[in-house]
């Protein structure tokens, strides 16, 4: 496992730019996921991310585990991260709100928070992340507010367990991710393709056929979960992951219920209320507690991303 480092200005960028693109997959999942459903539709951007990181991989030479050790990390990696996470958040964006969601991943800090700490060498809990955390789930709560709180009653709860669950995934998935060493591009690769080969079969057994063609709309949706949150964002988290630990990646799931709303305001016309500002500067401040809490370390290796 290699040791991780505090995180630079650019990590802090790379941080963003992940939640926006993720914050913008709980709109394309909410347009997508009611015309081809939550198996195809997991299925369908695993392989499309799996296409597009597939010509770099190649390129680059895939570097397939030497061990069945690895491989079984590797596995278990993808089904975590992959696999089980994408069809569960789908799934739960049937009966539940964006917001809802987004409030129920924002408890991945937490998870990540305990989980570094006992499973990790060098990822350990210090005041200043935990409060970093707070800061971060004190905004989120600002954000989605008591009207989303309300609807997490017993009519919804598979849905709201089923986001809880996903959050959980990612999390032990990135306690496995630091123990494999790959280069990030390639690993993510070996992830959605592990995690197509399981995704579409199962999707072919278990789910009902698409009848139709689906909408231009959810045909976009559909791409662009493929491309960016699911391909690009994947090796950054990778690669974040492995160089400045899950805790402190973790803290971009407190903005995507901030850049949620912002971009739901933009694109969808949803309302822009007051808190949002407010939590927005929670969030921040959140970050740069635990930024300024992270272990000191060396420049990025600019080789380390291929």
């Amino acid at each position: 496992m290699n040791p991780i480092r505090k995180a630079s200005p650019a990590d802090l960028a790379l941080l963003l730019f992940v939640a926006i693109i993720w914050a913008m997959a709980f709109i394309a999942i909410k347009i997508a996921v009611p015309e081809v459903g939550p198996l195809w539709l997991a299925a369908i951007r695993v392989g499309i991310g799996a296409l597009v990181l597939a010509p770099y991989a190649i390129y680059r030479g895939m570097a397939l585990p030497s061990s069945s050790r690895m491989w079984t990390l590797i596995i278990a990696m993808a089904i975590l991260n992959v696999v089980i996470p994408f069809f569960l958040i789908s799934w739960a964006e049937l009966t539940i709100d964006a917001g809802v969601t987004s409030l129920l991943m924002g408890v991945g800090p937490f998870l990540a928070l305990v989980s570094g700490h006992f499973f990790t060498n060098d990822d350990k809990i210090n005041m200043r992340k935990a409060i970093g955390v707070l800061f971060g789930f004190v905004g989120v709560l600002t954000v989605v507010g008591a009207d989303a709180l309300s609807q997490m009653g017993d009519s919804n709860i598979l849905g709201q367990l089923a986001a809880l669950g996903g959050s959980l995934c990612y999390v032990t998935a990135g306690v496995l991710i630091r123990k494999i060493d790959m280069p990030p591009t390639r690993l993510a690769f070996l992830a959605l393709l592990i995690g197509t080969v399981v995704l579409f079969p199962v999707a072919f057994l278990f789910a009902d056929p698409i009848s139709a063609m689906p909408s231009s709309n959810a045909m976009m949706a559909l791409i662009f979960l493929g491309v960016l949150p699911t391909g690009v964002a994947y090796i950054i988290r990778f690669y974040l992951i492995n160089k400045v630990g899950y805790s402190t990646f973790s803290m971009s799931i407190n903005l995507i219920p901030v850049f949620g709303i912002f971009l739901g305001f933009l694109i969808l016309g949803e309302p822009l209320r007051p808190q949002i500002l407010i939590a927005l500067a929670l969030v921040l401040i959140g970050l740069f507690i635990a930024k300024s809490g992270g272990p000191k370390g060396e420049k990025i290796d600019k080789e380390a991303v291929s």
